[in-house]
């Protein structure tokens, strides 16, 4: 059973920075690409950065150049380094994993999702 728990979450002020990790337990990842979304109230789910087993990476537009993920593979994580960080930041972050298609950031195509860590960030 795969079982995947963020953490890391806070919160913090503009400019600041967080790294987000999510813990993944049953999954190996030639299983397909991880991921991670965020859910700020009132708004979808929308992809913030994935990558898949080979490392090649993807990110949305609103974080290049802010935002990094990685994989350690030995301990079986996954991370999000979130560098200037502003208020448009705030939301529920989820990691995902599983997807069959490329780097996609289509949330259907997970079929793994962790409980989510709060991100806020203020002025």
């Amino acid at each position: 059973q795969v079982q995947l728990v963020e953490s890391g979450g806070g919160s913090v002020q503009v400019g600041g920075s967080l790294r987000l990790s999510c813990a993944a337990s049953g999954y190996t990842y030639a299983r397909g690409c991880m991921a991670w979304f965020r859910q700020a109230p009132g708004k979808e789910r929308e992809g913030v950065a994935a990558i898949a087993s080979d490392g090649d990476t993807r990110y949305a537009d609103s974080v290049k150049g802010r935002f990094t993920i990685s994989q350690d593979n030995a301990k079986n994580t996954l991370n999000l380094q979130m560098n200037s960080l502003t208020p448009e930041d705030t939301a529920m972050y989820y990691c995902a994993a599983g997807c069959l298609v490329f780097l996609t950031f289509n949330p259907s195509r997970y079929p793994y999702w962790g409980q989510g860590t709060q991100v806020t960030v203020s002025s």
